[in-house]
């Protein structure tokens, strides 16, 4: 067992996971791109069904390696009445954003609804044109944004009402933070509130209302529910919620609890609505504090404790993950033998290229994910913008 530990933290395995991923994520492109091209301009009811299947295909790679390869074990906290609507309708996500690989975990969540190929989010408009990832985003139509206000409100009223326009349940992440949380900007966040006279929050930035009042007049009617959603890994974990524990196959224990809120019950008022949503991250915080504080969710938090559902992997993204594995790998490994023993120096070369622009891949994904790198709007001047 010790040998077979260190063995999923060698180089050679996290580039077996890397050319899956990203070979998976090139199908998916030409996929979509098939799709925006022969289906979309003339049934697009069918191309939003269809762009279920090469998305799931890209994103449940590393679902498959977090939870099959690592052993994580996704432990989701909700009541009986959000567990029957879950995964059958459309939702609005609202989720701290505290950790390099919160979006994983969400993947993971969507995973056991059955939602993960429909899963929306909004997202800066540059994330668009990162290749692969980006461009699968793109064709799968999230909500890009330019941070300029007048120019998104008018983005969002369409966007919205072509992403709750798919058959199948779909769930939209919004971030209302708008950005990941670290320390240097959870102090800015802190003077705001001070100088504002708000509640200061210990464990979250404060939220920006101004995407999410804009998005409520569309909303209503199409999306029936927020889907509030609160991700916590255990302070004193041995394993540190990052992509290099996902590729190292450490054991992950990420907990969730999950609550809905009927649309309905937000407030039409914008001013009122915004301050609903600061509300709503006051309670955020206490469940956020109760768990670190006393390792549940509901012992100080004011909340019902509501049972918990410990997610088992589906064989699907096991199965998904295996064909698209052994075929490229074993490709590769094949083009690299057969080149060396017919002295093909040149398919060496570009075999050899083509491993090193992978493994560069690599690396890029790992550093783009690090807290350390995270973007640092929210922080500039010293006070982030809530509106």
């Amino acid at each position: 067992m010790v040998e077979l530990e260190k063995l999923k933290k060698m180089t050679i395995c996290h580039m077996i996971v890397a050319i899956t991923f990203f070979t998976s994520g090139i199908v998916c492109n030409i996929a979509q791109l098939l799709l925006v091209i022969l289906v979309k301009p003339f049934n697009p009811v069918l191309f939003r069904k269809l762009m279920y299947y090469p998305c799931y295909a890209f994103y449940s790679q590393l679902v498959c390696v977090t939870e099959w390869y690592g052993g994580a074990r996704l432990r989701i906290y909700m009541d009986a009445e959000t567990e029957k609507y879950a995964g059958t309708e459309h939702g609005l996500m609202i989720m701290n954003h505290s950790y390099e690989i919160d979006w994983l975990v969400a993947w993971m969540m969507l995973d056991k609804f059955q939602c993960l190929g429909t899963a929306k989010a909004f997202a800066k408009k540059a994330l668009g044109y990162m290749p692969i990832v980006g461009w699968a985003w793109r064709m799968a139509e999230f909500v890009f944004l330019n941070r300029d206000f007048d120019k998104d409100k008018e983005i969002i009223a369409r966007q919205l009402k072509i992403v709750y326009s798919y058959s199948n349940p779909t769930w939209l992440l919004l971030n209302a933070e708008g950005t990941r949380f670290t320390p240097t900007k959870h102090e800015a966040s802190v003077k705001f509130a001070q100088e504002r006279g708000m509640t200061v929050l210990k464990h979250h930035l404060i939220p920006r209302t101004k995407g999410f009042t804009t998005s409520l007049p569309t909303l209503r009617g199409i999306c029936p529910a927020i889907y509030d959603i609160n991700l916590v890994f255990k302070k004193d974990a041995k394993v540190r919620p990052n992509i290099n524990s996902v590729l190292s196959g450490d054991h992950l224990e990420p907990s969730m609890f999950i609550r809905r809120i009927p649309l309905d019950q937000v407030p039409t008022d914008e001013k009122a609505a915004a301050e609903w949503m600061q509300q709503l991250y006051v309670e955020k915080d206490k469940i956020v504090d109760s768990f670190h504080e006393t390792g549940s969710f509901f012992k100080q938090s004011g909340f019902k404790e509501v049972p918990v559902r410990i997610c088992q992997p589906r064989l699907s993204s096991l199965l998904n993950f295996a064909v698209i594995a052994l075929a490229t790998n074993l490709y590769i490994l094949y083009y690299l033998v057969s080149s060396l023993l017919a002295a093909n120096y040149f398919g060496l070369t570009t075999a050899i290229l083509v491993l090193g622009l992978f493994f560069l891949l690599l690396r890029k994904v790992s550093n783009m994910s690090k807290i350390s790198k995270a973007s640092t709007y929210g922080a500039a001047e010293g006070k982030p913008k809530s509106n």
